[in-house]
């Protein structure tokens, strides 16, 4: 059932125009199709394909992203994934780190080439005389042999081109071929360092070459998935998210199997028919998220889910820091803190404003929840202090 909210509702359906939906109608939608609204019961590879993939720029946050969507997540589940090759960490998307399941690596990847060629071209101004072609023609080499460290994969390319910039060269690998973080790097509880090898020697499979038509098909039933993930949304708010540019065409050759509304401002919103719009009135609990969670970056206005007034708190200087919602909303930081040596764990809460004493009982409750995910630790303590950084970028 299609929901709106706000005054504007009514005179939008009288006018005949697409229906408008309001800021918490938005922001309900959104939670619902992200699995925040209410915690799903799917395994942890239905998930990542469902949120078609988890932002991945360190280690821990795809655990914490499923932490906070699915019905007894296990750590180990996801990291079982990745210790059979089930699922990936490559970049993809805004030309970052995402866990993918094997599938949606080797498809995405070259969908959102343009997106990494816009990285490629900086890196090769650094090396003049250097051709793509070849760099990738010796990389791949190095990779499919076994995944090679970045040290090594730079030290082997400079054989070839003793004077040019080691990080270039890497990067210019990276960008011309689909590689991937081969284990252990990402698995829960072990450390790794980066080692870099294809998707097609990790997966065993044919990287796919698409033709236009299967390329435009890939684009097509991504529209969808993104709609069915981070809808409803503007063709803005997927460029946002993919990295992507002119993927009006997409929408509008998809226009007649979706549905169309307004946002507040005027915006057009598309949508699947089927999906979820709960009411704008549904409780919304406490999630705690990872940095650099999707739901905070895929949508050209935020606003749905980040108040202008914080929407630079969540980062100082170059850092990063874990976020929590509370009724929907962002409403602070968080940061887990763990002590093998006294077999103990501190989830500390630092929020942007007050909460209220029943805001305070439902956040502490998340947190314990939380906290008994990703820990162990025989002493586990939620507690409450205050926000200071108030500079971000």
């Amino acid at each position: 059932m299609t929901t709106t909210d706000g005054p504007r509702s009514a005179s939008a359906s009288a006018s005949g125009g697409a229906p408008l939906l309001g800021p918490r109608a938005l922001n309900r939608a959104t939670l619902a199709r992200q699995l925040l609204l209410a915690r799903a019961a799917l395994p942890a590879k239905d998930a990542v394909h469902h949120l078609v993939g988890l932002q991945a720029q360190n280690t821990r946050p795809p655990y914490y992203s499923l932490a906070a969507r699915l019905e007894d997540f296990d750590p180990c589940e996801l990291s079982g994934l990745m210790a059979s090759r089930e699922v990936a960490r490559i970049v993809t998307m805004r030309s970052t780190l995402h866990t993918l399941t094997a599938d949606d690596c080797l498809a995405l990847r070259p969908l959102v080439q343009p997106v990494i060629d816009r990285e490629l071209r900086v890196f090769l101004k650094r090396l003049p005389g250097v051709a793509a072609d070849r760099v990738a023609e010796l990389a791949r080499t190095f990779v499919d042999e076994r995944p090679r460290p970045l040290k090594e994969l730079r030290e082997l390319l400079l054989e070839e081109w003793p004077d040019a910039d080691p990080q270039a060269l890497a990067t210019v690998a990276r960008c011309t071929l689909p590689l991937l973080q081969a284990t252990p790097r990402g698995l829960w509880g072990e450390s790794g360092q980066v080692a870099l090898t294809s998707s097609g020697a990790w997966f065993g499979r044919s990287e796919p070459v698409p033709s236009p038509e299967e390329a435009e098909q890939v684009l097509d039933a991504t529209v969808l998935r993104y709609l069915g993930a981070f809808g409803p949304a503007s063709v803005k708010d997927m460029q946002t998210w993919c990295g992507l540019t002119r993927l009006r065409t997409a929408f509008e050759r998809l226009r007649p199997r979706l549905l169309t509304f307004r946002d507040e401002h005027g915006t057009e919103l598309f949508d699947l028919p089927d999906a979820p719009r709960p009411d704008p009135d549904t409780p919304a609990p406490p999630r705690f998220l990872p940095e650099f969670d999707n739901l905070l970056l895929s949508h050209a206005d935020r606003t749905r889910v980040v108040p202008p007034e914080y929407k630079k708190r969540t980062w100082c200087g170059n850092f990063v820091y874990c976020t929590f919602l509370v009724d929907g909303l962002l409403a602070g930081i968080w940061r887990l803190e763990e002590s093998t040596k006294a077999d103990a764990a501190t989830l500390t809460v630092e929020p942007f404003a007050p909460l209220t004493r029943a805001q305070r009982a439902e956040v502490t409750e998340e947190g314990a929840r939380t906290l008994a995910t990703l820990t162990s630790a025989a002493a586990q303590d939620v507690r409450f202090g205050e926000f200071y950084g108030t500079k971000g970028q």
